[in-house]
């Protein structure tokens, strides 16, 4: 049995479509008076799209990205500040 570690590795091809994305739901999410980090973790986790507000078209702009791929987004930012 293999004990190594297993290497992650799924280029994301555009970075910046899925940073412009997040930024995009956060807005319509705030616009909507809820909390867009909750709102986003739980979509994160769950995969639930009702989460996410369908206000400016916000539903339906997340799930043009894959969940792991928010994720990356995200790391990748808070790492690099």
């Amino acid at each position: 049995m293999n004990q190594g570690t297993v290497k992650f590795d799924f280029s994301n091809e555009y970075p910046n479509q899925t940073r412009e994305i997040i930024l995009k739901v956060y807005e319509a999410l705030t616009e909507k008076g809820y909390n867009p980090i909750n709102q986003i973790v739980g979509y994160i986790m769950s995969g639930d799209p009702t989460y996410i507000t369908s206000h400016n078209n916000a539903r339906s702009l997340i799930s043009r990205v894959e969940r792991d791929e928010i994720l990356e987004e995200l790391l990748r930012y808070y790492l690099e500040r």
